[in-house]
């Protein structure tokens, strides 16, 4: 199924294999894709410490989806909360997440239908394991666990 405009979002630091699952099913179900990079603050709220600013963080998103989406429509958003533009915006159909995320698109229903908007539908992708059969993130990559493909670089213990 195609959507006009979905929405997704993330703190994209160190980009990999999974935001790059998650960024193709964006555009692979949406003819638009509304792409939340969590700001600075709200990254530090959460207790992340990303490595890259979020103006780093935009800039190798752009880089990215410029070579591997040519053409396509997005638009980048900074993300102060969990919410961001799937709330704000009638417009946005469907939202794609991952299972750690789909746990709070109720709240974003629920707050969507009280401004009168459609509940969005959600499109849930599968993690991205790396090697080891954890999935690939980017607080592994920090620690020196993995890499972006999600190769290891170290054993535990080592």
């Amino acid at each position: 199924m195609k959507y006009r405009t979905v929405a997704t979002g993330g703190t994209f630091d160190h980009i990999h294999s999974g935001h790059l699952a998650l960024l193709t099913r964006s555009f692979d179900v949406g003819e638009s894709v509304i792409i939340g990079v969590t700001s600075d603050a709200f990254a530090s709220r959460e207790g992340k410490s990303p490595d890259q600013t979020y103006d780093e963080r935009v800039g190798s998103l752009e880089a990215l989806l410029q070579k591997m989406f040519p053409g396509r429509r997005y638009l980048i958003t900074k993300l102060d909360d969990y919410f961001g533009p799937g709330i704000a915006s009638p417009d946005v159909q469907a939202i794609v997440v991952s299972r750690e995320t789909a746990k709070r698109v109720p709240v974003a229903n629920a707050l969507r239908k009280a401004k009168g908007y459609e509940p969005l539908e959600v499109v849930v992708i599968d993690y991205v394991m790396a090697d080891d059969a954890k999935p690939i993130s980017s607080t592994r990559i920090r620690r020196g666990e993995i890499d972006e493909e999600g190769k290891l670089l170290k054993r535990a213990g080592s």
